[in-house]
């Protein structure tokens, strides 16, 4: 599920810095299945990782995460920066790589992998029910904040194509990395640890 993705794939980036790891090469050192580790390899490719993970700021900084669900596999890297004025998180680059077998229809797979990570950026970001004395505060699309275009980062999606393997499920996996990445982003900027969503950039 997307809840125990996002504690695992935390967790992986505490351990990879306990140890003393990148949390890439704590990944792969770790990693058996071939499907996981291909998206995983690709995603940290066509990002940069290896050079980009190696610089410091403590108002930016890049995450990555992965993970498999219904018989498919995702791996992202993500890029984001504190915006100064409101503190908030801007993700700035998200690079997917997905895979879910052989691939039927590409260009509606594309769509349902853009949409799942502009659905993801909700609840890793902002969207929360908000409640006082048993009422809903936010129960309003004006209120509860969904993205909105302006919200949207540079994509950089790639479908990995296996018509060696049957189909499997493209619905929902596509988001799971999502929310892990952009907290090991903050994780890798401030040094501090995210265990709860909506993210927030520490103080």
């Amino acid at each position: 599920s997307t809840g125990s993705n996002f504690a695992r794939e935390c967790f992986m980036d505490e351990l990879a810095a306990a140890a003393g790891v990148d949390p890439l090469e704590f990944r792969l050192a770790h990693l058996e299945n071939p499907r996981l580790r291909a998206v995983l390899e690709e995603a940290a490719k066509r990002f940069g990782w290896t050079e980009r993970s190696r610089k410091q700021s403590p108002n930016a900084g890049v995450g990555l995460a992965c993970g498999t669900e219904k018989g498919s596999f995702v791996a992202a890297c993500i890029d984001v920066a504190r915006d100064p004025d409101t503190g908030d998180i801007r993700v700035r680059q998200v690079c997917e790589v997905f895979e879910c077998g052989a691939i039927l229809n590409p260009k509606n797979l594309l769509s349902q992998v853009q949409s799942c990570i502009v659905m993801g950026l909700g609840p890793a970001l902002r969207e929360q029910m908000e409640f006082e004395n048993g009422r809903m505060l936010n129960a309003s699309f004006g209120k509860y904040r969904v993205p909105r275009f302006k919200d949207l980062p540079e994509l950089d999606i790639h479908l990995l194509n296996r018509p060696d393997l049957p189909s499997a499920g493209g619905g929902e996996t596509p988001l799971i990395a999502l929310a892990p990445a952009i907290a090991n982003a903050v994780f890798h900027a401030t040094g501090k640890a995210v265990h709860e969503l909506p993210i927030r950039w520490p103080a």
